[in-house]
């Protein structure tokens, strides 16, 4: 594949997509947005929007892009940013084929295990097909391994208003080849990616930035989404945090037998959550918004790679018990 990464479409549109989008537009790089519905209407009216800073430092940057709902208008891509929550992303690769070319690069910016996450990488599982996450292969085979690059992405931002998104703290998306090469592209990546004001590293193993992401994520996100919880009232209360702790501890165990080492202890991610304050996390506010929740990324296919391995789950089972029929009772799963 090539290096060159001028023509980019952010697919996904929200928090996360907006944030890249706005910096890369502002890098120079040929930005197009392909999203619906309200969002598309605002950035093809208002152009797409990014606040950054509160009070009197309050500033906004407008980028005028070109965005569509066409994906067919806008030809082959260098880049493709894939920035949804993973129920969408079905649907998303049946619209992409016109943008992908033989050398077009996906990075993936989003939350959970990836489709992708044993491509490469994972011992005896290498090159498994994760059913909780991509069953029957239809984004696999969409989405080819060799155009796929990860990420995970250390920044908080939300969507204050249709094609608007307000920048938080952080700044950081960790890049990564499913190989852990130090490929030309991806250092070509991370190189625009520092020119358009983000800190970009590269990871030689960007599925363990990734599960150690999770590790914390995929307790507090279903515990809030079927409580209405925020953060400190989990970490406030000695049973759930313990019971947090317990499935934290399987899936260390998880990651340890596909060389996902973790070396800190529940207690100190606690620490970590504590220091953040309290806060709605993002699988309670799509529940406050009636909106599809992301449990099989986050949790569904946690279970199965226990299964996979070897590995007991019974406190994620009943995580993962508890937050599917809460979904599933209220139409969101």
């Amino acid at each position: 594949m090539t290096t060159k990464l001028n023509k980019t479409c952010i697919v996904g549109v929200g928090a996360i997509g907006g944030w890249l989008g706005a910096g890369l537009a502002r890098a120079g790089c040929d930005v197009s947005l392909l999203a619906r519905g309200r969002t598309l209407a605002a950035l093809q009216h208002d152009g797409l929007r990014l606040r950054i800073g509160s009070g009197d430092a309050q500033r906004i940057e407008t980028h005028r892009v070109q965005a569509t709902a066409d994906p067919k208008s806008l030809g082959v891509q260098d880049l493709i940013v894939i920035a949804v929550k993973a129920p969408a992303l079905r649907e998303v690769v049946r619209q992409i084929a016109p943008l992908m070319g033989p050398d077009t690069l996906v990075l993936c910016a989003m939350n959970g295990v990836p489709w992708w996450f044993l491509q490469g990488f994972g011992g005896d599982l290498q090159g498994r097909q994760l059913q909780s996450v991509d069953p029957g292969g239809v984004i696999g085979k969409a989405i080819a391994p060799q155009h796929i690059v990860g990420s995970v992405v250390h920044a908080s931002c939300a969507v204050a208003a249709p094609g608007l998104v307000q920048h938080g703290f952080g700044n950081k998306i960790i890049l990564g080849e499913p190989s852990g090469e130090r490929s030309a592209r991806v250092l070509a990546l991370s190189a625009l990616l520092t020119q358009a004001g983000f800190e970009a590293p590269v990871s030689e193993r960007i599925q363990h930035d990734i599960w150690f992401k999770l590790w914390g994520n995929m307790t507090m996100n279903p515990i809030s989404a079927f409580t209405g919880a925020t953060s400190t009232q989990v970490m406030d209360d000695d049973l759930v945090r313990d019971f947090c702790s317990r499935v934290m501890l399987e899936a260390r165990q998880i990651g340890r037998q596909i060389g996902l080492e973790i070396d800190q202890e529940p207690q100190d991610r606690h620490a970590v959550t504590r220091k953040l304050g309290a806060f709605k996390t993002s699988m309670l506010q799509d529940v406050e918004a009636g909106k599809p929740v992301e449990l099989d990324a986050l949790v569904t296919a946690v279970r199965e790679l226990g299964q996979l391995t070897g590995q007991p789950t019974p406190y994620t089972d009943v995580l993962l018990g508890l937050a599917r029929l809460h979904a599933r009772v209220h139409g969101l799963y």
